[in-house]
């Protein structure tokens, strides 16, 4: 089952949000203010923001983050799949490919013309289960500056 965000979850997604950073699945961690600078964004604002909590039979077995931009290219707003996190324990059990029915047909439902996400290229399982679910590569290479 997916859960959108609410105060009771705070505490679970901060650990779940430290846990990711501290996963293979990335390749940094982020200071421990980014993870109270989300918090924040999410109890003021869905603007920019949405996160999901991902349970399996009442235990919660994960997160999901999403931001929010507009892309002339796509025509309409773009939701980015910033993080996908589900504890090993949970993993292989389909809450994965139960997440991406949930937030496709969120995003249809608000008029979303395209959804993108980033993967770090050892992870393979990822890649695979992307793939799957008919994601596939784009030919841009991102470049950032942090300000």
């Amino acid at each position: 089952m997916i859960a959108e965000y609410s105060t009771a979850y705070k505490d679970a997604l901060m650990t779940l949000t430290a846990e990711f950073y501290a996963s293979p699945a990335v390749l940094h961690d982020v200071p421990e203010d980014h993870h109270a600078a989300l918090i924040e964004e999410l109890e003021t604002s869905r603007e920019r923001a949405e996160a999901f909590i991902i349970l399996s039979g009442g235990d919660i077995a994960g997160y999901a983050l999403t931001a929010k931009t507009f892309s002339h290219e796509a025509g309409g707003a773009v939701w980015w799949l910033e993080e996908l996190y589900i504890r090993p324990e949970y993993r292989s059990k389909g809450l994965g490919g139960e997440y991406f029915s949930y937030i496709e047909q969120k995003a249809k439902n608000a008029g979303v013309k395209r959804l993108r996400l980033e993967i770090e290229p050892a992870n393979v399982r990822a890649g695979a289960l992307y793939r799957r679910l008919g994601y596939e590569k784009f030919a841009y290479e991102q470049m950032i500056k942090d300000l």
